[in-house]
């Protein structure tokens, strides 16, 4: 059976690294030595890099392990445009790599050409910067709130045990805004308790299951009616559908973002 390890990289990148047998696949290395050094104390060889979308902090450090893993294959979206030579994938596409069976979706909207990669055998999705627990990606380069809108939806639409591998450990900041957004959301507040348990013990927050997020990520809950309502009250408009509630959703977020009250210290 496979297993899924997590490295952590860069500030608060995760690299994502699926073992099955001789195979050994690593997902969005930001960087490379943090990768290389759990190779060489789990005695591996890289098979595959999969790449999510092109951003550094995903990207950055392949031209490292190609130095130490020259024969390794690289896999990414067929409209990604990268200086290193890959295997092209186009989404909804079933693809095998050594025994480990991947489908890979369209996870456009935080850029326009991000796509995840689900392997079946575990209900585990690989989403890049799509969903993250208790939030989701900003729109870079293009990327579209429609575009996002259309990929939540899609996402949502898995099981509700499927387990999300994102690539940073944002779920602190994502749930402070989430019990902005939906203040009597009980379920947001006790998972925020638990969030700064876990990262008061250094421990991370994700993977995550769906059908958590489904209860407590206002980026999965916008045709609730009381979000709905707290996101038209907040930009002082009625919205008329899902991409319009998003897209003032992730501009409040923005917002405050921009603020830094949600990365306070614990």
């Amino acid at each position: 059976m496979p297993q899924i390890n997590r490295v952590a990289a860069l500030d608060d990148n995760y690299v994502w690294i699926i073992t099955q047998g001789k195979t050994t696949v690593v997902i969005d290395p930001g960087e490379a030595q943090p990768v290389i050094d759990w190779l060489s104390t789990n005695k591996r060889n890289i098979s595959a890099i999969l790449i999510t979308h092109g951003h550094h902090d995903h990207v950055g450090g392949i031209a490292g392990l190609l130095k130490t893993h020259p024969d390794l294959k690289l896999y990414a979206n067929r409209r990604l445009v990268l200086a290193i030579p890959h295997i092209p994938i186009d989404v909804n596409t079933r693809f095998a790599i050594d025994g480990l069976s991947f489908v890979s979706l369209d996870l456009s909207g935080h850029t326009p050409d991000q796509m995840g990669y689900y392997l079946e055998t575990e209900n585990a999705l690989f989403c890049g910067d799509a969903l993250f627990a208790g939030g989701c990606g900003r729109l870079f380069n293009g990327g579209t709130a429609a575009q996002m809108s259309a990929t939540l939806t899609r996402i949502s639409a898995l099981p509700d045990q499927t387990y999300l591998y994102c690539a940073h450990e944002y779920t602190l900041a994502n749930l402070r805004f989430a019990q902005i957004a939906e203040p009597n959301n009980v379920k947001t507040a006790q998972r925020l308790i638990d969030t700064i348990t876990l990262r008061q013990q250094g421990a991370a927050t994700v993977p995550s299951l769906l059908g958590i997020e489904r209860e407590t990520n206002p980026f999965l809950r916008t045709e609730i009616a009381t979000l709905h309502h707290a996101i038209d009250q907040q930009a002082n408009v009625v919205t008329q559908n899902m991409v319009e509630r998003f897209a003032y959703l992730r501009a409040w977020k923005d917002q405050l973002d921009a603020t830094g009250i949600l990365d306070e210290a614990i």
